[in-house]
């Protein structure tokens, strides 16, 4: 079995690649955002540029794709959904998908409105949710030694 990116357990086969090649839709603003995260992975740069409203209109194409091949994605974590559900019009995903680009290592935090449009569920747009960036190790005071390795007050050499 060909697991599908999205994380769902699933085949990609009866998972996103249906709703990727326009051979069902999605039936949920949850299914629309998972088919977009395992278009990022499958390179399907088309459907994700018919997937938002007004299509490609406003969307830096160029970018996208490059993000999209030169990123190695790792996950896809579903944090929460609001509506969306197939009886909707509106809906929300927050999600974070887990990559690496240019030998760095970041997680994209992102809070997802979509909508339903004749019966076509669209993404909207989005919103970077804030992480808090958390120190990996103590401060260091004005008095400790500077972690340098000069023997020198922290203040005195690179706390100026």
């Amino acid at each position: 079995m060909n697991d599908c990116p999205c994380g769902s357990g699933r085949a990609y086969s009866d998972c996103c690649e249906p709703v990727i090649t326009g051979k069902s839709p999605a039936e949920t603003a949850l299914a629309l955002m998972r088919s977009r995260y395992s278009a990022y992975v499958k390179g399907e740069l088309d459907w994700l540029m018919k997937s938002c409203v007004g299509g490609d209109e406003g969307v830096d194409r160029e970018a996208t794709r490059k993000w999209a091949e030169e990123s190695e994605w790792l996950g896809l974590k579903i944090v929460s959904t609001d509506k969306g559900g197939p009886t909707d019009d509106k809906g929300s995903v927050e999600f974070i998908a887990d990559y690496v680009q240019g030998g760095l290592h970041d997680k994209h935090h992102e809070m997802a409105s979509f909508v339903k449009k004749d019966g076509v569920w669209l993404y909207a747009e989005g919103s970077i949710v804030p992480e808090t960036i958390v120190r990996a190790g103590p401060k260091v005071g004005r008095n400790d030694p500077c972690p340098c390795g000069s023997g020198k007050k922290y203040k005195q050499c690179h706390g100026k």
